[in-house]
């Protein structure tokens, strides 16, 4: 069956690409040929996986960068497909009919809730975990389930644990793995850290024994530097500690090196500083580092701009309340006069409950430099609804037809937001496109 499960995603796959498709549909068909596909592969060279809440994408992409500019020949689904079945498509695509892989390096991006599908079948050699936080609870449920599901897998890895030191959510994996070994990534107290937080927190007892935690400083929601009040549960010694943190100039250093992030915002830090860490457990050189955050494509969506006659349209994905809230902040940093246009779906990949608005600080873009908050997508209301609860005395307006709404951003201003949930993102990249023409 193993030739059969190989064989009918690699012809499947190859039809869907004359068509001009591709996604995990050839994965469902080879793994109805063969449900253990994944653990009758050959491979030889490590495999990465990374998972986390927010920012596994750009991570993933980086990783995989970083492994291709030291000379690895790597398979990676940089597309995003990290369910099984996009793996299985990724994986067995690239595969002999025998089931030798055609790589010495594999990394992965993998969805959450099918960690426990991949690491069990696959040699994994290293496990990258950026954060945990709340997100998509219709899908994903409360987050201590998430967190268990991946536990529960974890008793007989015995590969590399590469895990963000200061979310006790994620350092609490490395106590169900006794066979691995641990390296941790983090960052320093800096200008930006806070004593108190209000921002939505899943990090507010130990996993250990349910005591309260204490928070020595915040980065941003729970992430920071913490110690159980009871027991010894604390932030570890960070391996990869970043320090001179320059939001405005998008620099760090980190071991008295100086880098510039890629992206903008301290959770993408936190992405720059797992590449660190991946590169010091690979033995991969900090200037290969360096290369890739010099060149790390801008994903579409993520801080996307737009620029035509003076104009300027930034765009953000948006799809749960702390990497909102970060979103948030990078709006409210700009002081100039503008409009923000919020796209809000209710579609199983948004997830269907969009309560989570309102454990996201919409309140940090109602100032005097917005002039104007335009609600769209198919829960325009409901998005109206939150942003006149949270006090903003200018103009909302509420624009049933996604490129009508854009328009009205865009009309006498210089500076327009855009934000939108994941089944928005295109379509609302799309409006912007269209409106710049």
């Amino acid at each position: 069956m193993k030739h059969l499960s190989i064989l009918a995603t690699k012809v499947s796959s190859s039809l869907l690409h004359l068509i001009g498709h591709g996604g995990s549909m050839p994965g469902e068909i080879g793994l109805k040929f063969d449900q253990n596909i994944l653990s009758k592969l050959k491979i030889n060279g490590p495999v990465l996986l990374v998972t986390g809440t927010n920012g596994k994408t750009s991570t993933a992409n980086m990783i995989t960068d970083l492994l291709v500019d030291a000379g690895y020949d790597v398979i990676s689904n940089r597309k995003g497909d990290n369910l099984k079945a996009g793996i299985t498509t990724t994986l067995l695509t690239h595969s002999s009919l025998s089931g030798n892989v055609k790589a010495n390096a594999i990394v992965l991006e993998v969805d959450e809730l099918n960690i426990r599908h991949i690491l069990p079948y696959l040699p994994v050699t290293g496990l990258v975990v950026t954060n945990f936080f709340r997100d998509q609870l219709d899908r994903a449920k409360e987050m201590e389930q998430l967190i268990l599901s991946i536990e529960k897998v974890l008793p007989n890895y015995t590969g590399e644990l590469i895990l963000n030191g200061n979310d006790p959510n994620v350092v609490r994996l490395s106590y169900k793995a006794s066979k691995a070994h641990a390296t941790y990534f983090g960052m320093d107290k800096n200008i930006y850290s806070v004593d108190h937080t209000n921002e939505a927190s899943e990090g507010k007892f130990c996993p250990l024994c349910g005591q309260k935690l204490d928070y020595e400083y915040y980065q941003y929601s729970h992430i920071g530097k913490f110690h159980c009040s009871s027991c010894d549960f604390q932030t570890p010694p960070l391996d990869i500690k970043l320090q001179d943190i320059d939001l405005e100039k998008e620099t760090f250093t980190c071991d008295g090196t100086a880098f510039h992030s890629p992206y903008e915002g301290m959770y993408s830090m936190y992405n720059c500083a797992a590449i660190l860490a991946v590169a010091k457990v690979c033995g991969i050189s900090v200037d290969v580092a360096k290369r890739v955050f010099a060149h790390a494509p801008q994903p579409k969506g993520r801080n996307e701009k737009f620029e035509k006659n003076g104009h300027l349209c930034i765009l953000n994905l948006v799809k749960n309340p702390t990497g909102a809230n970060e979103v948030m902040k990078v709006i409210e940093r700009d002081t100039k006069p503008k409009k923000v246009c919020i796209v809000l779906n209710d579609r199983e990949q948004d997830g269907t409950d969009v309560s989570w608005i309102y454990d996201t600080f919409f309140e940090k873009i109602i100032t005097d430099e917005t002039k104007e908050i335009v609600c769209t997508g198919l829960r325009a209301n409901d998005m109206a609804l939150r942003i006149y609860y949270g006090g903003y005395q200018g103009s909302i307006r509420v624009i049933t037809q996604l490129q009508d709404a854009i328009h009205q951003a865009f009309i006498d201003i210089d500076r327009t937001y855009v934000v939108a949930t994941y089944t928005a993102l295109l379509p609302a990249r799309g409006a912007i496109v269209k409106e710049m023409e």
